[in-house]
């Protein structure tokens, strides 16, 4: 560190044109070691100068091209070292010898694989729900984006179920927790695998159903609500739950805010009808 820090007056901006600069002189050196004895014997031998200089010259540029190249694993782990900063994600990093560069990048490779596996954790944390392992609302949002990116006939479901608070105040939180758990567990089995699910919020949960007309999506949700009747949930003894849904058609992502608003609208419809239902 005390010669690195004794040469900084020399390109303090850029280490590769320091490290340039001292190759140089050294290389360099054999040649002025030459003319000073010239001078000083008060002699002057163009056969000897004119090798030695030639010499001198293709040294240098050797010395310099390998340089470069020795020093490319380390601007390369630089590169790389300032997306981990950035938050970027580094696919493959390059290996090494049993050296100090190979020791480097052997570093910087495993600081970047730490760094995306807590990326790609945390991000996944984001968007899923802690209690019942569906998506949250914003990974519901994040996954539906690329599904509507084209005009098509997709079917948005939201879904509530029926008369949770008093779940949670007749047979406690906890009651109410796992009543939502095993209900995630009966959407999730229920939709198909190109439906996306999610917890919405609370008691509340939505369900894109993607290139699905109205009726389809009538039907896969009634099969949710008969198998409830067949396999009854229950909160308590006697108290078997529901739920209510609406449903409105999404044309593409342009519509989907407008349709989770009629959607919506039709849950509500179906909480004035008597609950356990579900209108379009």
């Amino acid at each position: 560190m005390r010669f690195y820090r004794a040469t900084s007056f020399l390109f303090p901006r850029n280490f590769h044109l320091r490290l340039f600069t001292l190759c140089f002189v050294a290389v360099h050196l054999p040649l002025i070691a030459f003319c000073g004895t010239e001078v000083a014997l008060g002699r002057w031998d163009w056969r000897v100068f004119v090798p030695l200089l030639l010499a001198t010259v293709v040294g240098s540029a050797a010395a310099i091209g390998s340089v470069w190249a020795l020093l490319a694993p380390i601007s390369r782990a630089t590169a790389m070292l300032r997306a981990l900063q950035k938050g970027e994600r580094i696919a493959t990093a390059p290996e090494g010898g049993a050296d100090l560069i190979g020791d480097l990048l052997r570093g910087v490779s495993h600081a970047a694989a730490e760094t995306t596996a807590r990326i790609e954790r945390l991000s996944d944390a984001a968007e899923t729900d802690v209690l019942t392992g569906l998506r949250n609302r914003r990974g519901f949002l994040d996954a539906v984006a690329p599904l509507l990116q084209r005009e098509r006939t997709s079917v948005m479901a939201m879904l509530d179920l029926d008369h949770f608070k008093t779940v949670n105040d007749r047979f406690g939180h906890d009651t109410g927790d796992r009543v939502l758990r095993a209900f995630a567990q009966r959407l999730e089995g229920g939709v198909r695998r190109s439906d996306l699910s999610a917890r919405w919020g609370g008691e509340e949960f939505a369900v894109l159903l993607p290139d699905t007309a109205l009726d389809e999506a009538r039907d896969l949700i009634e099969r949710i609500r008969a198998g409830l009747r067949i396999n009854p949930l229950e909160a308590g003894p006697g108290f078997p739950v529901t739920f209510s849904c609406g449903l409105a058609v999404a044309r593409d992502y342009g519509t989907l805010a407008q349709a989770m608003r009629r959607a919506d609208e039709a849950l509500y419809e179906a909480k004035r009808m008597g609950r356990d239902r579900t209108t379009a």
